[in-house]
């Protein structure tokens, strides 16, 4: 038993191994929301068609609370499904930053809410969006802080230049999420 994230009562945590196109993601949480999803770091790119790899939990997938199971179906619905996460319920979350006010909190549900899937949002742009034009720093802050990658899809913050910028699971994954986004929107379209 751990602490719970909002303060003293326990929480049971359980984690949950996901292989997905990407690699081995390493998702926590408990009954009452994800703790945090850790993405894996690429050397490589995937080759082929992305969903060419199944999206499947590997370790932990009995007794998953259901935040977790959420979660992993939102996951694999996102790999391998693209166009069906919208209609798909967000798992709650149970992380210290998304319980407290700040401009952290305020930019992380910005971003959530208002950008959508294949579409991209500058530094400054998503500061403009959360209220506060001049904290573009801030907002990089608070993408590399994110607990909860790909779905606040923090991926989708890009340098005013359209140059990706930086990602906690390193640049490549982030190219590579922008590109799956863009080629699943094109197949939707056509």
């Amino acid at each position: 038993q751990v602490n719970s994230k909002q303060g003293g009562s326990p929480c049971k945590e359980k984690q949950v191994v996901l292989l997905s196109p990407v690699g081995r993601m390493e998702i926590s949480g408990c009954e009452m929301g994800v703790h945090e999803i850790k993405l894996p770091k690429m050397s490589l790119l995937p080759s082929g068609a992305e969903s060419s790899v199944a999206c499947e939990v590997c370790e932990g997938g009995e007794e998953m609370p259901e935040p977790l199971q959420q979660c992993t179906a939102w996951l694999r619905a996102y790999f391998c499904e693209p166009q069906t996460t919208e209609s798909l319920p967000l798992p709650a979350f149970h992380h210290p930053l998304l319980q407290r006010d700040s401009f952290t909190r305020q930019v992380l549900w910005t971003l959530l809410k208002d950008v959508k899937f294949g579409e991209a949002v500058s530094y400054k742009q998503l500061a403009d969006l959360a209220g506060n034009s001049r904290a573009a720093r801030a907002v990089g802050g608070a993408m590399r802080s994110n607990p909860i990658p790909i779905i606040i899809p923090c991926h989708r913050v890009i340098r005013s230049s359209g140059d990706s910028g930086n990602y906690g699971g390193g640049r490549l994954l982030k190219e590579w999420l922008l590109s799956h986004e863009k080629v699943a929107q094109r197949r939707a379209l056509t």
